[in-house]
């Protein structure tokens, strides 16, 4: 008699290679293409997959050899047909097929062996693929050759470089080991770098307030140029553009928020109240200018393609700033006590504070406290925000007023929930 596992598992392989089966047949409908596969053969297939998995769960002699049989047959067909051409008069040398078909063999076994979530989230996947293709062949032919390049630079930073790294310091300088030092980048690239594709490739033309939030997420300095740049030149769209300056900075409270709490969940959790708090008045002031300013929406599409963050130079200046603020860190603490931290603070709000704030979230750097860590951060993106404010007036030619306003506004505050 089958155990309750078995008979959860033979009802979930059969609703799933139904479901295979449904998405496959009516996807070749539409294509005026007959295949083999569809509603009834899949789930005969997940059931002889599962039936001869059962029969030698520990060596799976019958099911290797089943899957050379259906390998067979399906070999058999594949060159039965190589010549023919499809729908869209093209050789019929696709995969899909023998793919589709083995992976509704496999089925059987695997939701019999392995957690539920496996089975449906490779059928799933499968359906996904099969079903997405005409989109997913126009997104290839949209990216180029450098995204995959870029790409390539992610995973070599992320999975090759970091395990590498040794995780001892180096110098006597600074307890910032070299694996910190790059897991530090690489959380800032990702981060960076996931706004740079949505901008690049997601954000609709003239959606301003969108292009401005995934902006804030990139880089809310960058951002705030751009839009007063733009500022400068189309007066009529002034109040969005605004709005879109102010947004970016709200923003940027919520992704420093993120990264600190990869890094040091303790002083994320101390952070949270007055960062969304600053994050969510400057959600509200940068609608209401929004709102004020009319139904038209302002052209953003300068600001959609920022420049990559993968670049080597950029992540070696990083790297660099990191090493530096790191010391100078430990020297100020040191020399100054926490009097010197919030003057570096405030130092190093003039240019990237991201150095700076990881170098307080990994740790025990400077054997900080949690407040002066939390009082250090709200003074360094307090300073960050009276320099975006001034950037504004002086790239907008002193167009923008209200977004500079609303910049020191939510810098002052900042600053008193340091004080507190």
């Amino acid at each position: 008699m089958a155990s309750a596992p078995s008979i959860v598992g033979l009802l979930l392989l059969l609703g799933l290679g139904f479901f295979f089966g449904l998405a496959f047949e009516e996807f070749h409908a539409r294509s005026n293409q007959k295949r083999p596969g569809g509603v009834r053969s899949f789930p005969l297939l997940a059931l002889i997959g599962a039936l001869l998995y059962r029969l030698d769960p520990a060596h799976l002699v019958p099911l290797s050899a089943g899957l050379l049989a259906l390998s067979a047959w399906l070999t058999c067909y594949y060159w039965r047909h190589l010549g023919e051409a499809d729908a869209e008069g093209l050789p019929n040398v696709g995969l899909m097929v023998p793919i589709c078909n083995v992976l509704a063999y496999l089925l059987g076994p695997v939701a019999l062996a392995e957690p539920p979530w496996v089975a449906v989230g490779a059928t799933v996947a499968a359906v996904l693929l099969l079903t997405a293709r005409r989109e997913l062949h126009g997104f290839a032919r949209r990216i180029e050759l450098t995204e995959i390049v870029n790409a390539g630079r992610f995973l070599l930073l992320t999975g090759f470089v970091l395990p590498l790294l040794p995780d001892t310091p180096v110098t006597d300088l600074t307890p910032i080991t070299p694996h910190q030092v790059w897991l530090a980048m690489v959380a800032v690239c990702t981060v960076s770098y996931a706004s740079y594709l949505l901008q690049r490739y997601i954000a609709p033309p003239g959606a301003g307030l969108l292009v401005a939030l995934l902006g804030g997420l990139y880089s809310s300095t960058a951002t705030t140029l751009v839009l007063a740049r733009q500022a400068r030149a189309e007066a009529s769209s002034l109040r969005q553009l605004e709005a879109g300056i102010v947004l970016a900075t709200a923003v940027m409270y919520l992704r420093l928020l993120i990264i600190i709490f990869v890094f040091n969940r303790e002083l994320a959790l101390a952070l949270a109240p007055p960062l969304l708090v600053l994050s969510a008045l400057g959600l509200v002031m940068a609608l209401a200018w929004n709102w004020a300013g009319g139904k038209r929406q302002a052209d953003a599409r300068q600001a959609a393609a920022p420049s990559n963050p993968l670049e080597l130079l950029t992540a070696a200046t990083f790297a660099v700033l990191f090493v530096v603020i790191s010391i100078a860190t430990a020297w100020a603490k040191q020399r100054f006590g926490s009097a010197g931290i919030y003057a570096l603070a405030a130092i190093v709000g003039v240019s990237d504070i991201d150095p700076f704030v990881l170098n307080l979230a990994q740790g025990d750097a400077a054997q900080l406290t949690i407040r002066v860590g939390t009082g250090a951060i709200l003074v360094a993106a307090s300073s960050n925000n009276v320099v975006k404010a001034i950037y504004a007036i002086v790239y907008s030619g002193a167009r923008v007023r209200a977004a500079p306003a609303a910049l020191t506004l939510l810098a002052v505050l900042g600053v008193a929930a340091a004080a507190l």
